[in-house]
């Protein structure tokens, strides 16, 4: 019998310390060799922690949203039996940074937090749950089917009760990570917003062609790739926009290669995934890649390179999208496009009131180094290509 010590992995890229995010086991717990026993964040990605021999858990080396140094004490085990010999020896590499798809540890049942808020809901222990799953995830579906049984809370009376129920939620993990760059985006940089009014009415006729003749083939086209090709074409002409500012050394670099980071709400927070060299995409090309880094974040799959390295930014929120945003810009870049959603309104044109498709573009800039006179001159560079959509396809 010996102790064996795991200890914090060096995750690689300079990082110095990780932020505790879950434990999967508990002091006493016995655990086996390569199964997961925490998850620890970094400024990139999340990443799972295993464990390099059996043994029975002795002490946790801290608590959840906890920052640790890599190379200090992560867990200490009790180790018997051949296992025994490695004892000392600290945790390998970690895996790729995903939780999802991993087996689930010993005596906690694998579900998302909505899953585990559902099951809070209806009083369902979700050790009882079975899953429908291979992997043994449970779903909303198996919350669904397992409390058509009649093993569920109760259904409300037909009243108005009162609620006195209140949840400390602690900011930690992905959570805290986007509070953090939120609040450094707002302190370090002064933003201002410029919002402009789009008429999409030729734009949206062109892409319901478009899906008609070839959406089955190529997939379905959305406005944001007839809006990545317009930030393409109109970012030479405009290079300080398409940049990144490195303000503690002064310096901002323009670059020629257009990665366009596009905002994504999942179900942890908001991630920012990068469609690279949009320059060089066509429009299928810009929507497969966007709906492909979208699943991947949106599962938990996107990795540390798909999650960095964008040179402006996008964001919508769709239908949600409302009539005017002011987007919080992602540094280190200096430029976010916000799109808000399309309507249909009266509008005169010619003397004659017509129905057009009208869509505001709301975008922020970093005043330190972007005029308003050259941001707004790009907007309007955006509106021209937007409103004429045949000029997207010519050089």
């Amino acid at each position: 019998m010996s102790i064996h010590v795991v200890k914090v992995p060096d995750i690689g890229e300079g990082i110095a310390e990780v932020e505790l995010v879950e434990w999967y086991v508990r002091a006493g717990d016995t655990i086996l060799a390569d199964q997961t026993i925490a998850d620890v964040m970094t400024d990139k990605a999340t990443v799972e922690v295993p464990s390099p021999v059996s043994g029975r858990v002795l002490a946790l080396g801290g608590k959840a949203g906890e920052k640790l140094a890599v190379g200090s004490e992560l867990l200490r085990l009790e180790v018997t039996g051949a296992g025994a010999a490695h004892a000392g020896e600290t945790a390998g590499p970690p895996p790729a940074a995903t939780p999802s798809g991993a087996s689930p540890p010993v005596g906690k049942p694998l579900a998302s937090p909505s899953v585990r808020r559902h099951a809070r809901e209806l009083e369902i222990d979700l050790n009882r749950v079975p899953s429908s799953r291979p992997d043994g995830r449970i779903l909303h579906d198996d919350l669904v089917r397992f409390a058509s049984r009649g093993s569920a809370k109760p259904g409300s009376v037909a009243r108005y009760p009162e609620r006195n129920d209140e949840q400390a939620v602690p900011v930690i993990g992905l959570r805290r990570q986007i509070a953090l760059r939120m609040q450094d985006s707002m302190r370090r940089i002064p933003h201002f917003t410029y919002v402009e009014e789009i008429d999409v009415t030729e734009l949206e006729a062109l892409r319901a062609r478009l899906n008609e003749a070839h959406g089955e083939a190529r997939g379905r086209l959305t406005v944001l790739p007839f809006l990545m090709r317009a930030i393409v074409l109109a970012v030479p002409s405009f290079p300080q926009l398409n940049a990144r500012y490195d303000d503690e050394n002064g310096i901002v670099t323009r670059y020629g290669a257009v990665h366009i980071g596009v905002a994504t709400q999942t179900e942890g927070g908001l991630m920012v995934p990068a469609v690279r060299h949009a320059e060089a995409r066509d429009l299928w090309s810009s929507a497969a890649e966007l709906a492909r880094l979208a699943s991947a974040a949106r599962t938990g799959k996107a990795t540390r390179e798909e999650l960095s390295g964008s040179t402006i930014t996008i964001t919508s929120l769709g239908a949600l999208g409302g009539i005017v945003t002011t987007p919080v810009i992602n540094p280190p870049e200096v430029a976010i496009i916000g799109v808000n959603r399309i309507v249909e309104r009266p509008v005169i044109r010619s003397g004659t009131i017509v129905p057009r498709s009208i869509m505001n573009l709301s975008s922020s800039f970093d005043h330190r180094v972007v005029d308003g006179q050259h941001a707004a001159e790009f907007v309007q560079a955006l509106r021209g290509y937007l409103e004429c959509p045949a000029l997207l396809f010519v050089d």
